[in-house]
């Protein structure tokens, strides 16, 4: 059964996500061009750090487009969110009208010159290219997400004392999740759907040769390994894309051109990978070997011996 080609589309997505810095597979390349061509949001679930934020931002880069990003976090209100009003100007302005006969009227106060813009309208009120990034929507009340069903069905938001502000320009959304806690499926059913992983070895590989072109191909391949098969263990805090960056950049900075021999060098390095005291402790002289020769902890069958070496060339 023959692989179908991509779509040209689909392909120079994908391509102008590379110029960028940002590789992605052709699953993805085609989820994020066909919610781009059906003007629905897209929903991003992963784990943390395998690159949903990243591809909002390289999105935005590839398109030359204004990135606006709304973080999400429990008690996320409408005047954080969307809008509010101006009250010091809305103040200031009725007293500087207090000696005049007529005054103001309470539509020159509460009209769109006295409105405060936080992320969701400004995305809406683009006269250009836009994405708008609705970061760690699980972290969010599920009240919030009723609000945002109006912004993500309509590209719209009712502002009570003017009406209803439509989207000049409609924007590129990607909502990401961590999976945290269970979304809506009205919400779900308004966004397409997209589940990324950790990369491959191969394609983690091409990541962070195209980021630090500048580090040794043998530290480079070296390391992803490492990261790989560390990613396997029982850890708190599984190491994302990121931290495989900022390992290899400070592995480059110390001069090594592969990983060291010295597993007490080596330790001193796992801040990077490694962000609890608990997965830290775990992670002693012995695994770490263990890590780089290829082979599982003590008590699981290990790789035979035609495949184990100090520098295995695959995991």
């Amino acid at each position: 059964m023959t692989t179908p080609r991509p779509a040209p589309a689909d392909l120079a997505l994908r391509e102008s996500l590379q110029r960028v810095g940002y590789l992605a597979d052709a699953d993805l390349a085609t989820t994020v061009w066909l919610a781009g061509e059906l003007q629905r949001p897209l929903l991003i679930e992963g784990d943390a750090g395998v690159g949903k934020t990243a591809l909002a931002t390289a999105l935005a880069r590839s398109m030359n487009a204004e990135l606006v990003r709304l973080q999400c976090f429990e008690g996320l209100d409408m005047a954080q969110a969307a809008y509010e009003w101006n009250y010091g100007r809305q103040l200031m302005a009725i007293r500087l009208h207090e000696g005049e006969a007529k005054g103001l009227k309470e539509s020159d106060v509460f009209s769109r010159d006295f409105l405060l813009e936080r992320p969701l309208l400004k995305a809406i009120s683009q006269d250009g290219p836009c994405v708008l990034l609705i970061d760690e929507i699980d972290r969010a009340d599920e009240a919030f997400e009723a609000f945002l069903l109006e912004v993500l069905a309509e590209y719209q938001i009712t502002v009570p004392e003017i009406g209803t502000l439509r989207a000049r320009h409609i924007p590129r959304v990607i909502l990401t999740s961590n999976g945290t806690r269970e979304l809506s499926d009205a919400l779900r059913r308004r966004c397409l759907y997209h589940h990324l992983d950790y990369p491959s070895l191969s394609r983690e590989m091409a990541i962070v040769k195209s980021a630090l072109p500048e580090a040794d191909t043998q530290l480079v391949e070296e390391a992803v390994q490492f990261v790989q098969r560390l990613r396997k263990d029982d850890l708190i805090k599984i190491p994302g894309i990121a931290e495989t960056l900022d390992w290899v950049s400070a592995m480059h900075r110390m001069k090594h051109n592969a990983l060291p021999e010295d597993m007490t060098v080596l330790l001193t390095t796992l801040g990077c990978l490694l962000k609890t005291r608990e997965d830290r402790f775990m992670l002693g002289a012995d695994r770490a070997r263990q890590l780089i020769e290829g082979r599982r902890s003590v008590g699981v069958a290990e790789k035979s011996p035609d495949h184990t070496s100090a520098r295995a060339a695959s995991p």
